[in-house]
């Protein structure tokens, strides 16, 4: 082993025992051996042992785990700290700017434990309250963690949609007289992308050139062509005649267990010349399934059956109201001023400013006190703003037990209560069930928040039975909400059809932190599109008046 590479282990078990607590003098002697071994000119493989423990900063106990490496390859010590730390927090020692102070802080306090959730916590604003934190550090923090994140080679839909348009625009303007679309789980709208799905008509001579000349890393296979830029994503290329450009980009753009049902029907031609998308479904003699609508092929036997129209699935500007969106009152960017005029000035009709609740006290969450100024606060803007209203509501922080973390009577003076669970998220399904079931029970519950706390490519998010919780929401009329951030879009769109079915309705929020966040709707109707779910389905597709008879609902709900 070279010097630095031990150097390296050194390093790093200097950095766990510093989280672990581990006793400084310790943790100093091996940080200054790391120090000390990068610096050596000779390597420490050709020495002997007299040598090795004679050299200051290193002496006998350290040499002999030096020893113990270059032998066997392996830390002993280290392995037993790498065990007993979680894989996230591994990962964020290599973050640029955490060090193990401040991982400590995240771990510890914030209760993070990957890089995902930590991202996810600096959009929030969740840092800036915690001691060697502020706007700045935090701003660094998010930028590395983005860029870190962009090279993992799995990607958000958020995150793909701009290159995936652009794409779309440069190959259209560089090769118009080929025909090229984005397919794939792209195209279906998936709420995570791996791979970026690429139809084209393009001769492969032409777009290999192209390619190389644009410095990506071309790969073949017998079934597409693969290409990857500095940020380690992969274009599959699908090379395609024109007689068959419209087919491929179907089967692409279906579940395997959709295209499966499909070209087992027997009125499928498989050598047909499709003279577009809609003429595949000609031949079937149904109505157009759009691209988010070909997962499961329940569809297809129901349309082939009745051969009727698919309802109109909710569309962005279908959104009507923004419900859960938080202000400087607690974690959020902007003044309840602030939202509530550009809610106003982008057509919406409604805000709901659900803050965080005292329990979230790393959200600077509202002790009772505040909750009335906020509300007069609330009473004024409506005046100045009418017909535009703001409703009060709080994000409620769900307890260990189930229980809301008000009592009722302050619960009473909100217009909405949205029940989500924030801590102690490692639990089992016995025990997320109780605490959610007991939220949805409580008559104060209006809305139950992100309802498995999963946060895409970081954390799976709490094991729940979504049929009980949907029943629980459907005997106590609480709403289930899709949370719309990209990172969240909990609750899975996987199970809405179940939630409609049992009349519950959904309400899709973007859960902002700021102005900017109102846009993540369209992540949120994206997905629920999957799902089919409609406008009148949706709580906050509701008019003003719709939502202030809903408010009244809730409150008679009380009594």
């Amino acid at each position: 082993m070279h010097n630095y590479e031990i150097a390296e282990q050194f390093t790093l078990l200097g950095k766990l025992m510093d989280i672990h607590g581990e006793n400084a003098f310790k943790i100093k002697s091996y940080t200054n051996a790391a120090y000390t071994l990068d610096k050596l000119a000779e390597p420490v493989s050709e020495m002997s042992a007299h040598e090795l423990f004679a050299i200051r900063g290193i002496g006998e106990a350290i040499g002999q785990k030096i020893l113990q490496l270059i032998e066997n390859k392996r830390l002993t010590i280290l392995e037993t700290y790498i065990e007993k730390t979680p894989i996230g927090i591994l990962e964020m020692l290599k973050i640029k700017g955490l060090g193990p102070k401040k991982i400590i802080t995240i771990w510890k306090e914030l209760e993070i434990e990957t890089v995902g959730e930590l991202l996810y916590a600096c959009q929030e604003n969740r840092l800036i309250n915690y001691k060697g934190f502020g706007a700045k550090t935090q701003q660094n923090i998010q930028e590395s963690l983005e860029y870190y994140l962009q090279h993992q080679g799995s990607f958000l839909y958020e995150q793909v949609e701009t290159l995936a348009h652009n794409l779309q625009t440069i190959l259209n303007e560089k090769f118009p007289k080929d025909e090229h679309i984005i397919s794939g789980h792209f195209k279906r709208q998936m709420e995570t992308i791996d791979f970026l799905d690429i139809v084209t008509t393009l001769s492969e001579n032409k777009l290999i050139d192209w390619l190389t000349e644009k410095e990506f890393t071309i790969t073949k296979s017998d079934e597409f062509l693969s290409s990857k830029g500095v940020d380690n994503f992969e274009i599959r290329w699908h090379i395609t005649s024109p007689d068959h450009f419209h087919w491929t980009n179907f089967s692409l753009a279906s579940s395997p267990d959709f295209l499966k049902k499909w070209v087992e029907n027997p009125l499928f031609q498989k050598n047909f010349k499709f003279i577009s998308e809609a003429s595949i479904f000609e031949q079937l003699g149904i109505c157009f399934i759009p691209p988010a609508q070909r997962e499961d092929p329940a569809i297809l036997s129901s349309l082939l059956s009745n051969k009727k129209s698919l309802a109109r699935s909710i569309q962005v500007e279908d959104i009507r109201g923004i419900i859960h969106s938080h202000s400087t009152w607690s974690d959020g960017i902007h003044t309840i001023e602030q939202m509530a005029k550009a809610a106003k000035e982008a057509g919406y009709e409604y805000l709901v400013i659900s803050d965080h609740s005292k329990s979230a006290f790393y959200a600077n969450g509202l002790q009772a006190d505040r909750i009335l100024n906020q509300h007069k606060e609330i009473d004024a803007l409506n005046k100045k703003l009418a017909p535009f209203v703001i409703f009060k509501s709080i994000e409620s922080d769900i307890l260990n037990d189930g229980s809301l973390d008000y009592p009722d009577e302050v619960l009473e003076s909100f217009d909405i209560v949205i029940a989500s669970i924030h801590s102690n998220l490692k639990m089992t399904e016995e025990k997320a069930m109780m605490r959610l079931l007991n939220a949805i029970n409580n008559p104060y519950t209006s809305i139950l928040g992100h309802p498995t706390g999963r946060l895409l490519l970081s954390r799976k998010g709490y094991p729940v039975n979504h049929t009980a919780i949907i029943e629980a929401c459907a005997d106590n009329n609480v709403v289930i909400e899709l949370n719309a951030h990209p990172r969240r879009l909990d609750m899975d769109w996987r199970y809405i059809a179940e939630a409609v079915q049992k009349e519950v309705l959904i309400s899709i929020n973007p859960d902002a932190h700021a102005v900017e966040g109102f846009a993540d709707c369209k992540y949120g109707v994206l997905v629920a599109q999957k799902a089919g779910l409609t406008a009148a389905q949706n709580l906050s597709s509701f008019s003003l008046q719709e939502m202030m008879e809903f408010v009244a609902f809730q409150q008679a709900k009380r009594s």
